[in-house]
């Protein structure tokens, strides 16, 4: 029988025989109704599969739009005359992010087969066998995954931005989607990963848990762009030769930050509560309770996290500087952001606030050493992502509630040394913690070395000064009708025009003092400046 067991089966035709039917007709009406309730039960599995694709699905266009959010970020971010090269880079690392997980990446995170084993997949590249029934992967797994893998790479973009070569963005980019991180997501998301809290054979016997990505997404992306940008060096101007901080190199186009924080916002409800990858499970022992349950509370604990970092941000800048600055909110943001995302779906609200408040230190913390050390990340993409990545993942081991562990997990996994879980999840944290940052710093530092060690790492010096949109792209991002040139050359003498007119200027102290912290201004603030002062001039005269 279709959705009848053998047992069911005989007790119905037993209770037709006891109303009264003959044997042959109480046979033949047990297996109608049989049949039919088989029908229904398909019908439903059938819409339970439906909800939960559209979900994972809808779930997956949200982590997508953050891409929009990385563009517009980055943008707003670097300098002006970076900005096509910047938004180009966001670009491709989706394109052969998307190929490179495509052939390779999703076959080494999840892949399945005869020869499993704990350290890398062994199927589905190029999605051969999906869907596949008996793992339950359908595609809209495989673009599930696929935009988090992209993630990581447009992380690592921020860090060596407005000095790197195009084809090292190529190679970087395709690299890491294609093996770095896909391995790291199978010894922590896979069922045959001997890391994570997934599989049967569990670190510690509790495994560590990043629900989200905390560690796999945004502290590989975060830690191949402090390689990165190590390797590479500062950009031109950024510190003196005595090591003091140089010319000011904030973004900018604050609007952009803002919109591009916004956006990243949006995409998070997706990375967060998305990741839940079902919607119609309810939980055991409940009729009132599921996973709809927790997707709408790990979207609280991501949002708190956010506001609280925000704010501890807000006040902190404002102690350390007297000034209530822009950037730096949206990076506390993005900071609490993503320090909860190891946790979000295992950390109740109350301490969503505390991750939040201490992602914010450790963001602050984190660009201090950065500062001494004469790192230079535009971004901040390491300290933000890297180590509020790392914080998360040490703070879901303190604070990782029981009972949302076991209706997240199951039984056998650990929760939170501070609920009184016992040391073992925040020991398999921080072997968590170690092992991404060991494998992320031997695989992407050799590649890192190697591209600068052939030349292939960082833009010449006169295309670094000049700006990258003009040089490698024949382009701007921005086009007033009376700033335009159609050569380096032509560039280059407006500039040296430029600095003579600025040392004139200077001389008669019409020029503020501010544009002096700035070295050499922007081509395009220092000719409307002197268009202004020529209108000033005619009228005078």
């Amino acid at each position: 029988m279709a959705s009848c067991l053998e047992n069911e089966e005989g007790f119905l035709i037993d209770l037709l025989l006891t109303g009264g039917l003959s044997s042959s007709s109480a046979v033949q009406v047990g297996e109608f109704v049989c049949n039919k309730l088989g029908t229904v039960s398909n019908k439903f599995s059938t819409h339970t599969l439906a909800i939960d694709n559209t979900f994972l699905l809808m779930s997956t266009y949200l982590v997508f739009s953050m891409q929009i959010g990385f563009a517009m970020l980055c943008a707003g971010s670097v300098r002006a005359k970076n900005t096509v090269n910047i938004m180009l880079t966001n670009v491709l690392d989706a394109a052969a992010g998307g190929i490179s997980f495509y052939l390779f990446g999703f076959g080494f995170a999840f892949g399945r087969s005869n020869h499993n084993n704990a350290f890398i997949g062994s199927n589905y590249f190029s999605l051969q066998s999906i869907p596949d029934k008996s793992n339950g992967f359908d595609f809209s797994f495989y673009l599930f995954q696929w935009s988090f893998a992209i993630a990581a790479a447009g992380i690592t973009s921020g860090s060596i931005a407005e000095r790197t070569q195009f084809v090292a963005y190529l190679v970087y980019s395709s690299f890491l989607t294609g093996f770095v991180y896909p391995i790291i997501a199978h010894w922590v998301w896979s069922e045959d990963g001997w890391l994570g809290a997934f599989g049967p054979s569990r670190l510690f016997g509790v495994g560590a848990i990043d629900f989200a990505g905390g560690g796999v997404v945004h502290m590989v992306g975060g830690i191949a762009g402090l390689w990165g940008a190590f390797i590479e060096g500062p950009r031109i101007g950024r510190f003196t030769r005595d090591g003091s901080p140089g010319m000011d190199m904030r973004g900018h186009n604050s609007p952009l930050v803002v919109l591009g924080t916004f956006l990243l916002w949006f995409g998070w409800f997706g990375f967060n509560p998305g990741s839940y990858l079902k919607i119609t499970r309810a939980f055991e022992g409940s009729d009132f309770e599921g996973n709809w349950t927790a997707i709408a509370r790990t979207g609280v604990t991501t949002t708190l996290s956010g506001c609280s970092a925000a704010l501890t941000t807000l006040f902190a800048r404002r102690y350390q500087t007297g000034h209530w600055n822009l950037p730096d909110v949206c990076n506390g943001l993005l900071a609490g952001f993503a320090a909860i995302t190891a946790g979000c779906s295992v950390v109740n609200p109350w301490a969503a606030i505390l991750c939040g408040f201490g992602a914010a230190w450790v963001l602050i913390i984190c660009n201090s050493i950065a500062e001494e050390c004469k790192y230079d990340d535009p971004l901040q993409a390491a300290q933000l992502h890297g180590g509020c990545g790392a914080w998360g993942m040490l703070f879901t081991g303190l604070f990782a509630d029981e009972k949302l562990v076991l209706d997240t997990y199951g039984v056998g996994r650990g929760y939170g040394f501070l609920m009184g879980g016992g040391g073992h999840l925040l020991a398999a944290q921080i072997v968590a913690v170690g092992v991404i940052f060991g494998w992320v710093t031997v695989t992407m530092a050799p590649c890192f070395w190697f591209l600068n060690k052939h030349d292939l790492l960082r833009i010449e010096t006169e295309d670094e000064v000049a700006g990258m949109d003009l040089t490698c792209h024949g382009s701007h991002a921005y086009y007033p009708d009376d700033y335009q040139f159609s050569s380096y050359a032509e560039f280059a003498q407006h500039q040296f025009e430029s600095s003579r007119r600025v040392h004139e200027l200077k001389q008669r102290s019409r020029v503020p003092q501010k544009l002096e912290v700035y070295g050499r201004p922007d081509a395009f603030i220092l000719h409307h400046y002197f268009v202004m002062l020529s209108w000033l001039d005619v009228a005078k005269d």
